[in-house]
């Protein structure tokens, strides 16, 4: 059983930026992939990034040269950090581990961006 806890949205203004951070309970070492996820109004969720246990990364073209994905495996906890936000970046923010045939979620954070 993994449990995975959000935190760090809000509200801010477009060209601001926030940190989001994903802690998980038990080693994160043996979580191979960590991901971020969003899903805006109307909208199915999709994957903003990921990282791998040896660091490589992957990000949607949508974020791309703005957000940063990176974990910490000794504080357990996965990071998302969002530089010049956008409205369009409006959405609730999942973060997502496969572990063992499983699939586990957090319950999201809210990260509105104003205009």
């Amino acid at each position: 059983q993994v449990k995975l806890v959000e935190s760090g949205g809000g509200l801010v203004q477009a060209g601001g930026s926030l940190r989001l951070s994903c802690a998980a309970s038990g080693t994160i070492l043996s979580m191979n992939v960590m991901a971020w996820h969003r899903q805006a109004p109307g909208k199915q969720r999709e994957l903003v990034a990921s990282i791998a246990t040896g660091g490589s990364t992957h990000y949607a073209d949508s974020v791309k040269g703005r957000f940063t994905i990176s974990r910490d495996n000794g504080k357990n906890t996965l990071y998302l950090q969002m530089n010049s936000l956008k409205p369009e970046d409006t959405a609730v923010y999942y973060c997502y581990v496969p572990l063992s045939g499983y699939t586990y979620w957090g319950q999201g954070t809210q990260v509105t961006v104003s205009s």
